[in-house]
């Protein structure tokens, strides 16, 4: 990577020129990172808002899956049939999934190698479970914070390979040229925080010949989400670049701890918790689920089911499915103002009109389970430790003590299974920009648990591939670097220059647009989502981005990265609006974490207010077979196209063929 400093009117700019700039810092990035440097490309860096900082490493649930191919047992599996489920989860295209089957024990077993303590028995057989969406049983765990770990793996040897990392800069704009009817990224522009407050606010420009871009989900957007609120998100420079994005409409939502944002899974529903509400000072204790119930057996059954269908799913909504759990809490926080909780310490029937708890009550498969498991105890905290022992463990490290202290909980929004547009080497529309993780939008409507885990992997290793054999050229001069990207950086740095005003600049500015933007997705395109909302939330999201754009004044330059990124992070709130808006309007219906309102559905449960009427999609719906494309034209307007989904390659390649291209790399096109 070379060094210098370049002019750009009248202001000195640092410059680095190199073959491939990562951009994020998560289990995707790093592996990117790591397979290019051993496949000799060395000539990259990572740049990070914050290492440490990603969704992964700040993800905890009861036991965090990672999907692959099944490695053990009776059961036969195969990339196809592993391939066919993927692409059964609907709005997904055949050859990624093919890509992402492929690819994924070359995947597991790279992590497996880095010391990622995956189980296996004593034969050597890496064994597995259903995970949610899994016919099989290809789901594997390293435990609570499988991510967490993960993440620490590949960071111990990325610094051993002793690539470099700049941390504390974050990304504001990618670079691009227009080669024939194609764009292509040139370089990106960072703002280095910790020189903001410079004259040159902080600014360092990259000449790249590729950008992959791992930044992660829009965990920016959302008023209850589970990201970490260092995740936030980068896909709206990349929609300002030209790249095409698709399915934003589809995302995930589930129960999870507010404060620790750990995700309310498997074991902690399994042992039968407590849940109840409170008014916004903890007075006013209801057990608010017992109004929705007959009886404790009830309940206590449907608490337990959600922790194997932990996700908010619309077909398992109506009484007395799992996902009801979901609906009722939303309703008690948001349409009657109230907190709700989960106490540990007691069974359910301490207040409210239901009485008399036993474990009895279970069916015969859930107790059955309890009992294996020496987990048949009397509260739900005694019942967790033997359960599931790892997670109190991990619980105590966060100072949270289970046995007494209640665990406020959200529904939150915790994954987007839409993101970027690519390839089947993770290469956008605009060439040369690879977006690996969950700015992929590779995930259908329903993917298999731990799939996104495996997709980012898959994908940082395809490609690094690619690079390291098609793009591995030197970056261009700085001279014709200058002459293609020296206009769009000294209109963002005029932008930056004219958003800093000391004297009438708001210190607030930052955080009310942020909170403008979460507040109007919570409750337009969160997990129940009504067109007329929508409608007026896309009036109110454009209007937002004119006044970012045109009238944002903040007083400190230290606010500069956050102005950006609330630019970066409207764009994409507006997409997914955009998207939401498009999907209903051609009579699309509630389908995988979303449920959309119509008053000639049906309630999901008796007591519930009439506006909570919702209509499923059809199993036939011929937009389970589309995927959405969205992107802004040169005139900043929104086109959005339906296209069918790719349907999975059935070729057999011959051997000796496959050999000969692969020798002369012709394989990798």
């Amino acid at each position: 990577m070379r060094k210098e400093i370049i002019k750009v009117d009248e202001m000195f700019f640092t410059l680095y020129s190199l073959n491939t700039l990562i951009i994020g810092s998560g289990p995707a990035a790093l592996t990117a990172a790591m397979q290019l440097y051993e496949m000799g490309q060395t000539n990259i860096a990572i740049v990070t808002s914050q290492l440490d900082g990603g969704a992964a490493n700040g993800c905890r649930r009861d036991k965090q899956a990672y999907y692959k191919m099944s490695l053990a047992g009776i059961d036969l599996d195969s990339p196809m049939d592993m391939a066919s489920d993927l692409f059964n989860s609907k709005g997904m295209h055949g050859d990624i999934a093919l890509c992402e089957a492929q690819g994924s024990i070359q995947a597991f077993f790279n992590l497996v190698n880095l010391g990622v303590p995956f189980p296996h028995d004593r034969f050597g057989a890496y064994i597995g479970f259903k995970s949610d969406h899994d016919p099989r049983q290809r789901g594997t765990t390293a435990g609570p914070d499988t991510s967490r770990r993960i993440y620490s793996a590949l960071a111990k040897r990325v610094k051993a390979l002793e690539i470099p990392i700049m941390d504390q800069h974050e990304v504001i704009s990618l670079l691009t040229k227009i080669e024939g009817d194609e764009r292509h990224v040139i370089g990106a522009i960072a703002i280095d925080k910790k020189t903001v407050e410079s004259e040159n606010l902080g600014f360092v420009v990259f000449n790249a010949v590729n950008i992959v871009m791992a930044t992660g989900g829009p965990g920016g957007i959302y008023k209850y989400s589970t990201y970490p609120e260092s995740q936030k998100g980068s896909m709206g420079m990349a929609i300002e670049a030209g790249a095409i994005a698709n399915n934003l409409m589809e995302s995930q939502f589930g129960l999870s701890s507010l404060k620790y944002k750990t995700l309310i899974t498997g074991s902690m529903q399994h042992v039968i918790p407590r849940y109840v509400s409170t008014d916004q000072d903890g007075n006013d204790e209801q057990e608010f689920l017992s109004n929705f119930f007959p009886d404790l057996g009830v309940l206590a059954n449907t608490i337990f089911q959600k922790g194997g269908q932990w996700v908010f799913d619309p077909r398992t909504v109506n009484y007395p499915g799992a996902s009801l759990i979901d609906l009722l809490v939303y309703r008690e926080i948001v349409r009657k103002n109230r907190r709700v909780f989960l106490d540990y310490s007691r069974n359910p029937g301490v207040t409210g009109p239901l009485k008399g708890f036993s474990l009895n009550q279970l069916d015969e498969k859930s107790l059955a389970y309890l009992k294996a498991s020496s987990a048949a105890l009397m509260n739900p905290f005694q019942r967790l430790q033997n359960l599931n022992p790892q997670l109190v463990e991990m619980f105590k490290g966060m100072e949270v003590n289970l046995a007494r202290e209640y665990l406020e909980i959200g529904l939150c929004a915790h994954h987007c299974n839409g993101g970027l547009k690519s390839n089947i080497w993770w290469e956008s529309n605009v060439k040369h920009l690879f977006p690996v993780g969950e700015i992929n939008g590779s995930q259908g409507v329903y993917p298999p648990g731990g799939s996104s885990l495996n997709a980012g992997q898959v994908g940082a290793i395809r490609s690094a591939l690619y690079i390291a054999k098609r793009y591995n050229a030197v970056p261009i001069e700085v001279s014709e670097f200058l002459r293609l990207a020296k206009e769009k950086i000294s209109r963002k740095f005029l932008f930056a220059k004219r958003v800093v005003d000391v004297r009438s600049g708001s210190k607030t500015a930052t955080r009310e647009s942020r909170r403008d933007m979460q507040e109007r997705m919570t409750l337009a395109a969160g997990h129940f989502r009504d067109i007329k909302k929508i409608k007026r939330a896309v009036i109110e999201a454009w209007n937002l981005h004119y006044r970012l754009e045109n009238e944002m004044k903040i007083q400190a330059m230290s606010d500069l990265p956050e102005a950006f990124k609330n630019i970066d992070l409207c764009l994409t709130h507006i997409l997914i609006l955009e998207s939401v808006e498009e999907y209903i309007s051609k009579n699309g219906k509630s389908r995988g974490s979303f449920m959309v309102a119509g008053s000639e559905g049906q309630l999901p449960c008796r007591g519930m207010e009439e506006d909570w009427k919702f209509e499923l999609n059809p199993f036939d719906s011929p937009l389970d077979k589309k995927v959405l494309e969205i992107h802004l034209d040169e005139q900043n307007k929104v086109v959005k196209n339906w296209v069918d989904v790719r349907p999975i390659p059935q070729e057999i390649p011959d051997f000796d063929d496959t050999w000969n291209k692969y020798q002369g790399n012709y394989i990798v096109r």
